[in-house]
Order: structure tokens, then sequence, then C-alpha cells
């Protein structure tokens, strides 16, 4: 079955590649994926270390989202992948763009996402002045949105409920 393209681009929201193969194969297409730390948490093969036992180190955390993120990014096409940084409130825009220039190496369909804080959207700044493409996360008003929405290389992402919201507001590092 094959679903007819509109203008909406249709992004999986997964850290699973498997998953991505299955929603291409249930509509005939995706156009990108968005990825974040707990969704990858959530592949299965991340899943089994982490109920063998395993304890993940800073280094094999990154190690694990960047061959996840390698796996998805040929799968969803031009569209590309978003890959959010490890951010909290204490992160600062310099440490979130360090982050970011990293991860856009890692795929030639790399969006970096930033959380939509003052120094996420310092970050993005930054970010977009040196070529890098932005994705903004939690967006949680029309000025916020429009704010990123000036520079076509940045996209939003806003929740639909406020029940996502506050799952998405307790996104922490927690492997």
């Amino acid at each position: 079955m094959s679903i007819r393209r509109s203008k909406t681009k249709v992004l999986v929201d997964g850290g699973d590649p498997q998953e991505t193969v299955r929603v291409k194969g249930l509509i005939g297409f995706v156009d990108g994926q968005t990825t974040n730390p707990t969704l990858i948490a959530r592949n299965p093969e991340v899943r089994q270390l982490i109920s063998s036992g395993h304890k993940f180190s800073t280094k094999e955390e990154l190690d694990e989202y960047k061959k996840i993120v390698q796996a998805i990014s040929p799968l969803v096409g031009d569209a590309g992948v978003s890959i959010e940084v490890f951010a909290d409130f204490d992160t600062t825009a310099e440490q979130m763009l360090a982050q970011g220039r990293d991860m856009f190496a890692w795929i030639p369909n790399a969006y970096v996402k930033y959380p939509c804080t003052h120094e996420g959207l310092r970050a993005a700044q930054m970010s977009v002045r040196e070529g890098i493409r932005v994705n903004m996360t939690l967006c949680f008003s029309q000025e916020q949105a429009a704010g990123r929405r000036k520079d076509r290389r940045t996209r939003c992402t806003c929740p639909p409920s406020w029940a996502d919201w506050m799952i998405a507001a307790k996104t922490v590092w927690t492997w």
C-alpha cells in the first residue's frame, strides 16, 4: 500500500532502523527521521545491552548513537536525520555547538536538533552561521516557531499536546 504524497513531510520519530524500514514499507516512503537520546535508548539492541547490566560510558553512548544514526541515514533520503544534542538546563550554547559540529559530520543528511531554550537558540544561531542544518525541538509558542522559521535551514518540532510536552520535558540522558 502506498499513500499519495502531499506537501506534508512524514518523518519517523524513533531510534530503531528496523522501525524506519517498517514505516517505509507500510506507507511506501519516509521523508526523514528525528532521533533523540531517549529514542536511541529504546532501540532493541541498546535495551538488550542495558538489561544485561551494561553501563554505557559517555563515549559508548555517543558511539552507539552515531552507529544507529548512520544506519538510519540511507533509509530516509534527502530530508535527513535530526540528531539531538545531549543537553539539560545547565548546558551552554557553546557546549551544544561543540556537540552539534561533531554530530553534523556523522552523516551527509544530518540536522542538529537543539532544545528551544535560550542557550539552544544561541547554539542554533551559531550553527546556522557555520552552515549546519538545524532542527529546533519543543517549540511551545508561535513566537518561538516564527523566530526559527526565518532561516530556511531551521526546522521546528512542535509537540501536539500537553501530555507530549510532559513526556518530552522528562527526556533525560539516562541509559
